[in-house]
């Protein structure tokens, strides 16, 4: 290849620039130009020698170069870790969220915020709508199967996309825009901050009531420690995953012990024969059809977090083992646990004294453990803590998730430059939870959160069941027989439309005419793209004050 140099400096440039050309003949008779254009060429002896200007090439020059980057991107990804946060691709380096999540990190994630204030908390309302202690067991029991069913049907979608954001993605990726938008609207604003801001609520109840005793803790005082655990728990996972991980371990591990302690207080209650509560057990028993639905929100309300693992796939180590393995694993242990709290409580309290406690933890705690009750207390704090924590992390996953797609502002689609957390949506999830908490009440913040999810529940199973039946031959690491999303499928239905035939109230119309809002936003701002020019502006100054840039999809 023949090479010719012609050096332009006589056109008008700064001192020390210059205009070169470098014209270049191949033996094929092509030929092509690279073109050096007005860039820091320093002039010889200069201090700004040795510098590296920016090359402009002809297109032929800059196809092969292309190849031969993209050959050595390729070479470099085979030979990198896979828990790298950053590589290069097409001369750019990209930032993503880190692969922390393993094994035990997972079980953790998902027993640990399933394990949160419902099983302290859930029991008097199940026993209530039910009617009888048999039947408020075989709710428990139906319930954590409901919840495998679920997870193991979730658990396929995540081996076939592998992707994070939960059914947000899901539903995306396989009926498109509009609904996805409508789940992300639904989520983001009312759904996962409110489910926050319960189990905070309950965290602050136990946590505020040794402080307080013999009489209920005042209400300013509940809520005010509820928005600070709203606040330390933003800290925690905007300061580092692994941080959020261990924090989620070290609670896991607190809260399996106090139920241990429990269930083994109960086996000793059972040794010595109080079993007053297991005579007649099925007697009383409601079976109307809204009152077991609404008794099943208030159960898969402590079985809520069942799907965690979906929404952090992309940041799971080997998700196509990992998220598997951990459902099975999880979700059983949790189950029997449950039922064995239970078996506890009916031990040491009658039904009618079980359906007057405000807190069903610490009323056992008081008749079993006597002056060690305040154990109890710490422990369900400890748990709420936990499980809020966990919460949180997948909360803010969806989010994240919504805006990387385009349904949600970019900035929230951005992760902090250097501690790779996505920052920004898990400070929009902190203030939404926040406002939650003014108004909040338990019981209603758990009917409604439940309607609602088991809507999109329900949408995201038909979509695996639309896998399985017209692309079964999509590639996948695990299958789960078809009549287990169909169970599941039936289930989501009944728990929308039996509270609406059977009890039908107000408040699920204002659900319904939220979920419905959200058309209004989407044509203007999704389908359309119509985006305010001030958005630019605050988008960039918010970027450059939180430190945070865009990131890249890592799909396994």
């Amino acid at each position: 290849m023949a090479v010719g140099v012609r050096n332009d400096s006589q056109h008008t440039l700064p001192k020390g620039k210059a205009f070169l050309t470098i014209s270049f003949v191949r033996s094929g008779g092509s030929g092509g130009q690279i073109v050096l254009k007005n860039q820091d060429l320093p002039c010889p002896g200069s201090a700004e020698e040795g510098s590296n200007p920016v090359f402009w090439y002809s297109s032929q020059q800059k196809a092969d170069r292309d190849h031969q980057g993209r050959s050595t991107m390729r070479r470099r990804q085979t030979t990198d870790s896979p828990h790298e946060s950053t590589d290069l691709s097409e001369g750019k380096e990209k930032l993503r969220l880190k692969q922390e999540v393993g094994l035990i990190s997972g079980v953790s994630l998902i027993a640990g915020t399933m394990i949160g204030s419902g099983i302290f908390m859930s029991p008097e309302w199940v026993l209530h709508h039910m009617g009888s202690p048999a039947s408020s067991l075989l709710m428990w029991a139906a319930c954590g199967l409901l919840a495998m069913f679920g997870a193991l049907s979730y658990a396929e979608l995540g081996t076939v996309i592998k992707e994070s954001g939960g059914e947000y993605i899901y539903i995306l990726r396989i009926f498109g825009s509009f609904p996805a938008f409508l789940f992300a609207y639904t989520s983001v604003i009312l759904v996962r901050p409110a489910a926050l801001a319960a189990v905070c609520l309950s965290f602050a109840e136990y946590a505020v009531a040794p402080f307080y005793p013999g009489c209920s803790s005042p209400q300013v005082v509940i809520k005010c420690t509820a928005a600070a655990c709203i606040l330390v728990l933003t800290i925690i996972n905007c300061l580092n995953v692994r941080l959020a991980m261990s924090v989620m371990n070290v609670f896991t591990a607190a809260k399996l012990l106090a139920l241990l302690v429990i269930v083994v207080g109960g086996l000793v209650l059972l040794a010595k024969g109080q079993t007053q509560s297991f005579q007649n057990t099925f007697q009383g028993t409601n079976a109307g059809i809204g009152t077991i639905g609404v008794a099943f929100y208030q159960g898969l309300w402590s079985y809520d977090g069942w799907n965690n693992l979906n929404y952090v796939t992309e940041e799971l180590k080997n998700p196509e083992v990992t998220l598997p393995r951990a459902v099975m694993i999880a979700i059983p242990l949790v189950t029997c646990l449950y039922l064995l709290v239970n078996i506890s409580y009916f031990a040491a309290m009658a039904p009618s004294e079980l359906l007057t406690s405000g807190a069903v933890a610490v009323t056992w705690g008081n008749k079993v453990l006597a002056n060690w009750a305040w154990l109890i207390s710490l422990s369900v704090a400890l748990s709420t803590f936990g499980s809020s924590n966990g919460t949180f992390f997948s909360g803010g996953r969806v989010c994240y998730i919504a805006a990387r797609e385009g349904h949600m502002p970019d900035i929230l689609s951005m992760a902090h430059v250097r501690c790779l957390t996505p920052s920004p949506a898990l400070l929009f999830t902190s203030a939404m939870s926040l406002i939650m908490i003014i108004p909040g009440n338990f019981t209603s913040i758990v009917t409604y959160f439940s309607f609602i999810t088991w809507i999109f529940y329900g949408m995201t199973i038909s979509g695996l069941l639309y896998l399985k039946i017209k692309k079964p031959d999509l590639p996948r690491s695990y299958k789960v027989p078809i009549v287990i999303p169909i169970i599941v499928l039936i289930a989501a239905v009944y728990l929308v439309l039996a509270p609406i035939i059977d009890q039908p109230q107000i408040e699920i119309l204002y659900v319904v005419l939220f979920i419905c809002s959200g058309i209004v936003l989407y044509f203007p701002l999704v389908r359309f793209k119509w985006h305010p020019h001030f958005l630019q502006t605050v988008t960039l100054h918010l970027q450059q004050f939180l430190e945070v840039a865009p990131t890249s999809r890592d799909v396994n």
